[in-house]
């Protein structure tokens, strides 16, 4: 009935996984599931007799990636324990000793998280076993299924694994096998992840966290002292990025790229185009057809071609050695993230777009071996090509860690905000990537009409830090309301909604989203609401409305999406009502400090720093940026643009973005502290965290709210 030693029992296949991170969604966690058979239920005399494990990626097991083994515990198995799972003196008597056998687990499990149903008892029994075989154990990092199932469903009455497999329709094969119960184990942990999502539990933090705070409530009940409950063992202790160069995160492709680009077109023979790298001292030059550019010819492909053909090499016309397609980024993004695209493509060039799409320039080794960028060690391209969701939510995990090692850096909260920003943009860009793939496969076909995705609040605006969740819309060409477009345009809003609250971007509480008919509409239907919007009279009616004017287009086609961003300035700008109204709302802010000068608190000792300070500064930028007509979005380029056109003073304007750069800066240090320990992030503060003079400079910097507040009522329409 068990198998012995030989074929897959005792062979651990497959590599080590990587090291979990606290932020690392449970959807696209590395684990391995581990269930032991034991001559007795007592963890302090009892031995191990069975032991299966098995890995799990994200939400798939890997298959060919097991350990099984059966054990000789050198003590005879009582026959109440044989009649469970049928192993006896007989089955087990011959079989290799745990000392034998566990070096080999140990290499299995390495650093991965260790996932089972009452796991508790498993890693006693697997230290004891440890112990007595004179090694040294190492605590590991678990997750318990019965807790997690507590958690996710609190109203089921019995949570054994036969009856949370019932219940979650998963038949179970091996019952009281190890490897059965390790495979139904498996099987329930991914069936619980879209319940627990359900229940903001989305990260390994968070698992751990409510997991902990369940056990608090079962001792407070019981009278009695709280189980161990297994936590962070040994997990970034040293720090992910710790030899990171900040210069990429600092600096946008723009600031380091050659400009202009050199052109040649495809017809033109090879010499010209070693004249144009020798006399222009470049490295390369794009080639154009008569429309557009189309390719790129490097100094390693003419090096190539005369290599291969001699003279007769120097008359091959440049369009039959081009590169093709050629590889861009976006003049906009952040430095790393060339780097990252460049690493993982092998290449040493790469084109630079505008964002109308227009190639400007070029960036190479070159450029960045100059600024010193070539040994960072980021994020890199991840987000952009994650194959899949679990992939996604894997490279998404990486950001806090990033983000933690650029605050160590001091690098400019603004900075890192807008490195989030970029990041949720890009994120939801594959998202839609991957929503198209999946109607594709399901004979959906491709988009009806042309279209794009809108990111829209503080990640369009490029100020999100890591409590980020869902603000996007789709504007499309053509189609009514409820037509064939729009449906299919709902279908890929509800894909997108999903995949990102899958990886650890949860739906909009407010709606706003492209799932919703409010915020998926035609180019017409999109211009008639924004008219809709300025005719309004009360300000609560815009209260989501103000958020489209930080909109910015991260997929499909960017200039449809740009164009209806543009309408709104340009509709917005010539009503002094609609101004006064949103004035009126930025205008309502009160100090949030008690008459003796402190904080006004909540029930948990926290300032909430988003409605108390950030808000009412780039509430108030925003309302200038529209007033003025300045086509900006993030909040300290609209001042400054609105201070270059008279309308504030240099002093009220640095005493703002001093403010507004503070008082960031103390919302994403909590939010880093609230991540590691599976804390909901929120942009609420606790002010016990801060020494004297830490809080004393937010106060001072909420305070210099009062600036922005006075800019917007100052010559009100």
């Amino acid at each position: 009935m068990f198998p012995s030693r030989e074929g897959t029992n005792g062979r651990a296949t497959g590599a080590t996984m990587t090291t979990a991170m606290h932020s690392t969604p449970l959807v696209a966690l590395d684990a391995v599931v581990l269930d032991t058979e034991t001559t007795g239920l007592d963890a302090r005399s009892a031995r191990i007799i069975q032991i299966g494990a098995l890995r799990i990626s994200g939400s798939r097991i890997e298959g060919a990636q097991r350990f099984e083994t059966l054990i000789d515990p050198g003590v005879p198995v009582p026959p109440a324990t044989t009649a469970i799972h049928g192993l006896g003196d007989a089955e087990v008597r011959g079989q290799p000793r745990f000392n034998v056998i566990w070096p080999e687990l140990d290499a299995f499990i390495g650093r991965s998280i260790i996932v089972g149903h009452t796991i508790a008892f498993d890693q006693a029994m697997l230290k004891r076993e440890v112990e007595i075989a004179g090694a040294v154990w190492r605590p590991r990092r678990t997750l318990d299924i019965r807790s997690l199932a507590r958690i996710a469903a609190p109203t089921l009455a019995d949570y054994e694994l036969s009856r949370l497999a019932s219940w979650l329709g998963i038949e179970v094969h091996g019952r009281h096998t190890a490897i059965g119960d390790a495979e139904a184990t498996a099987r329930i942990f991914i069936a619980l992840l879209p319940l627990l999502r359900a229940k903001s539990v989305r990260t390994l933090a968070e698992a751990e966290a409510a997991t902990r705070q369940l056990a608090e409530q079962e001792a407070r009940s019981a009278g009695g002292m709280m189980a161990e409950v297994a936590g962070p063992v040994g997990v970034e202790t040293a720090r992910p990025l710790a030899r990171m160069d900040s210069f990429p995160f600092r600096h946008r492709v723009e600031d380091v790229m050659t400009s202009p680009p050199v052109t040649l077109a495809g017809t033109s023979k090879l010499s010209e185009a070693i004249d144009l790298l020798v006399t222009r001292g470049i490295s390369s030059v794009y080639v154009t057809d008569s429309a557009s550019v189309t390719g790129i010819v490097t100094e390693r492909d003419v090096l190539r071609v005369i290599h291969g053909k001699g003279a007769a090499g120097f008359d091959v016309p440049v369009a039959s050695i081009m590169s093709a397609p050629l590889q861009t980024v976006s003049s906009k993004a952040f430095v790393y993230r060339a780097i990252g695209r460049m690493d993982r493509l092998g290449l040493r060039h790469l084109g630079v777009r505008d964002p109308g799409g227009a190639i400007v320039g070029a960036i190479t080794t070159r450029n960045l071996l100059r600024h010193r960028a070539a040994t960072a060690i980021m994020l890199g391209d991840e987000i952009d090509h994650a194959p899949d969701v679990s992939k996604l939510g894997a490279a998404w995990s990486r950001l806090p860690a990033m983000a933690k090692t650029l605050v160590e850096d001091s690098i400019d909260p603004r900075t890192v905000a807008a490195i989030i920003s970029s990041e949720i943009q890009v994120l939801t860009r594959r998202a839609a990537q991957l929503g198209e793939a999946r109607m594709a496969e399901a004979g959906r076909g491709s988009p009806p009409v042309p279209y794009a995705v809108l990111v829209l609040g503080s990640a369009g605006r490029g100020e999100s830090l890591l409590a980020a969740d869902q603000d996007n819309a789709i504007v499309f060409e053509t189609g009514e309301p409820g037509g064939p477009e729009d449906l299919w345009f709902e279908e890929l809003g509800t894909h997108i909604a999903d995949i990102l609250d899958a990886v650890g971007v949860p739906y909009c509480k407010g709606g706003i989203m492209a799932k919703n008919a409010k915020w998926r509409m035609n180019t017409e239907h999109w211009r008639e609401t924004i008219r809709g919007w300025v005719r309004r009279h009360r300000p609560e009616d815009l209260l989501n409305v103000d958020i489209f004017y930080d909109c910015i287009p991260v997929h499909g086609d960017l200039a449809l999406g740009e164009s209806i961003w543009s309408y709104a300035f340009e509709v917005g700008h010539r009503s002094p009502e609609f101004i006064n109204l949103l004035s009126e709302m930025a205008r309502r802010w009160q100090p949030p400090f008690t008459l003796f000068g402190g904080f006004k608190l909540d029930e948990k000792g926290r300032v909430d720093l988003k409605f108390n300070g950030i808000m009412p500064i780039f509430t108030g930028a925003r309302v200038l940026a529209i007033k003025h007509d300045v086509r900006a979005r993030q909040t300290p380029e609209r001042l400054n643009a609105v201070l270059a056109k008279g309308g504030a003073s240099e002093r009220d304007v640095e005493d703002v973005l001093n403010a507004h750069q503070r008082i960031l800066g103390a919302m994403l240090d909590q939010q880093l502290v609230d991540g590691e320990q599976g804390v909901p992030l929120s942009p609420r503060v606790a002010t016990t965290r801060l020494g004297k003079s830490e809080k004393a400079a937010l106060k001072d910097a909420v305070s210099k709210v009062a600036a922005i507040v006075a800019l917007v009522g100052e010559g009100r329409l």
